[in-house]
């Protein structure tokens, strides 16, 4: 059994043929090169997974606070806290003309009503006064042509 004994020291020599060696050599680069790309990703990813929670912090806090204000708004803005907005104070001041206008409009309704009562008083005399004309004309020509 002794002689299958291998004695291995710093001064062991060790031929191999150059093939080999460089395919070892290629083998452990190979390995160095995917194990920091793993290393290169992990931390990729764990920055982009830091990166995005805070993001998400940031976007909760302002939502909550969209929320909150949000909140005020419903409840102020019914009870007239917050004001009224300019649309509706020119709304207001169009419906206040318009409403001008239109008792102006009812005023004129009501003065041509009284016209329409006269003008059709003034008709009727207009008749009775042609009717009398016409009387008259023909009593003018009865004593031309020797009538009464």
């Amino acid at each position: 059994m002794a002689k299958n004994r291998l004695d291995i020291s710093d001064q062991t020599a060790v031929s191999m043929p150059m093939k080999n060696l460089i395919a070892i050599i290629g083998a452990v680069a190979v390995g160095v090169w995917a194990y920091f790309g793993v290393i290169e990703r992990l931390n990729k990813l764990e920055t982009n997974t830091t990166l995005l929670e805070k993001d998400l912090n940031q976007a909760s806090e302002r939502l909550s606070g969209d929320i909150e204000k949000n909140n005020e708004f419903r409840i102020k803005w019914p009870r007239g806290d917050l004001g009224s907005p300019p649309a509706d104070s020119e709304q207001f001041m169009l419906i206040e003309f318009l409403s001008g206008q239109v008792e102006s409009i009812q005023k004129d309704l009501q003065n041509m009503m009284n016209n329409a009562v006269n003008i059709e008083r003034l008709q009727k005399d207009m008749e009775k006064v042609l009717a009398d004309v016409e009387k008259l004309k023909d009593k003018i020509r009865s004593v031309k042509n020797g009538g009464e």
